[in-house]
């Protein structure tokens, strides 16, 4: 990857009249490989603000699960081959994040391959995709402007006809879930015994709905339905041939600046969202003093500040925020932030592999939270609990972990949802937080065909 100013490669880029991200979101229809990073939400915040759209990627990337320890040479060795030839003028100001260069997905089963890990359970889902972004555009949903990125000058599609939505719903879509009540209530208190036992602190438990997917579903359409019901500071559509991927996400994994600045952002401890004004300041009060989700959330950010050490400058790791309480479209969490500097010498395929999967999905101490996972949960996670990442051009990194989101396959469709356990946990609490996660999602689905 680039290491110095003047060597970074930089494409065309050209300001267009402003126009909403769905107003172009339609390109994306009828090509076989697409992708749309897609902030909602205030675009006030900085990680609500910018969307990228590329309706057609240049190249595509795949790696089977043999090869993940082969993820940051390969991941470097792409980048640089679809990389801008020359070095035209500079982006237009303000300086845009992201002008093109790679969006990827790792799936949960691809980071614990990194750990040395193998899953007893077979998934549908591509272990590593990476699609070229050569040309593509950038949204700034603060300021409503508009450009289009091209690394060869390439004019940008015409903007697409204006198309109303179909008034008639879509096929029924009846998600059911692969456990019921008292099943993952018992692998709760599985956990809980692992934890007696000494081996963990705490495990990440999860588990997926599953609806067969009907010939005539638009898959297009369900995820214009997604964004407008959970906007989400990482929402995206990420779709290939054999898999697409319906994102919400509310958290940030890893991102890493032009200055080499880290940022991870754990979230770790979720209640309900009230209209009453002074009872949503009581939910928020509540979770501000809950022992348990605060326990929970100092575990994991203790565990991210570790893995981020394994690739930041010694003594540059700190916390700047711990358990401040954030609003979300449907529930309210606990996030921290940890920060550090990446070492010279590294880059961020290096940080990335250094990290997967996401810490706040898998447990504390990891490699053993994930062995215990694997054999308490009943099926593969596939991209629920991976990561979806954007590496620039310029060697910068953000990414966010795969919650919230609708995996679609040929056959069907998965919904998944989970939440942290300690040795404190209520099994029947634990089943209901899990369920407020996952509903907005299966309401969704259950709402598109009727």
């Amino acid at each position: 990857m680039p290491s110095s100013a003047s060597s970074l490669p930089a494409p065309h880029v050209t300001e267009l009249p402003w126009c909403p991200p769905e107003r172009l979101f339609p390109l994306c229809r009828e090509a076989e490989t697409s992708v749309f990073l897609d902030s909602g939400g205030p675009a006030e915040q900085e990680r609500h603000r910018w969307s990228f759209l590329c309706p057609r990627p240049a190249g595509r990337l795949t790696l089977p699960l043999a090869e993940m320890h082969l993820v940051p040479q390969r991941l470097r060795a792409f980048l640089a081959a679809h990389a801008p030839a020359g070095r035209p003028s500079p982006p237009l100001p303000p300086e845009l994040p992201f002008t093109g260069g790679v969006i990827g997905l790792l799936s949960y089963e691809a980071g614990m391959a990194r750990e040395g890990l193998t899953s007893r359970h077979v998934t549908d889902c591509p272990t590593f995709t990476a699609l070229a972004c050569r040309d593509l555009f950038i949204f700034d949903r603060l300021e409503q402007r508009l450009w289009w990125a091209s690394a060869d000058g390439a004019p940008p599609p015409d903007q697409p006809a204006t198309t109303a939505r179909p008034d008639s719903p879509g096929p029924s879509l009846i998600p059911v879930p692969e456990q019921d009540a008292a099943t993952w209530q018992a692998a709760v208190r599985s956990v809980q015994e692992y934890i007696a036992a000494g081996d963990i602190f705490q495990a990440n438990l999860t588990m997926r709905w599953v609806a067969p997917r009907p010939k005539t579903l638009d898959l297009h359409a369900l995820y214009d339905q997604l964004r407008t019901r959970c906007p989400a500071p990482f929402g995206a559509w990420f779709h290939t041939p054999e898999f697409t991927l319906l994102s919400a996400s509310v958290e940030r994994f890893l991102s890493l600046d032009r200055q080499r600045r880290i940022e991870t952002r754990p979230i770790k401890g979720t209640c309900p969202v009230s209209d009453d004004p002074r009872q949503n300041d009581a939910l928020k009060e509540a979770l501000r003093r809950d022992e348990k989700e605060l326990a929970e959330n100092l575990m994991i950010t203790d565990l991210m500040r570790h893995d981020i050490g394994r690739v930041c400058q010694l003594g540059s790791v700190d916390v700047p925020h711990l358990f401040t309480v954030e609003r979300f479209a449907h529930v309210h969490h606990l996030v921290s932030s940890v920060t550090g500097r990446l070492q010279k010498g590294h880059d961020a395929a290096d940080l990335l592999a250094a990290t997967i999967p996401p810490g706040s999905i898998t447990g504390a101490p990891k490699y053993r939270a994930m062995q215990i996972i694997d054999e308490v949960e009943s099926s593969a996670r596939g991209a629920y609990c991976g990561t979806l990442f954007r590496l620039g051009w310029d060697g910068a990194l953000d990414s966010s972990v795969v919650i919230r989101s609708i995996s679609a396959t040929e056959d069907h469709l998965k919904v998944g949802a989970g939440g942290g356990i300690t040795y404190p946990s209520h099994p029947e609490r634990e089943y209901k937080e899990m369920r407020l996660k996952a509903m907005p999602l299966l309401k969704l689905l259950h709402d598109h065909g009727h």
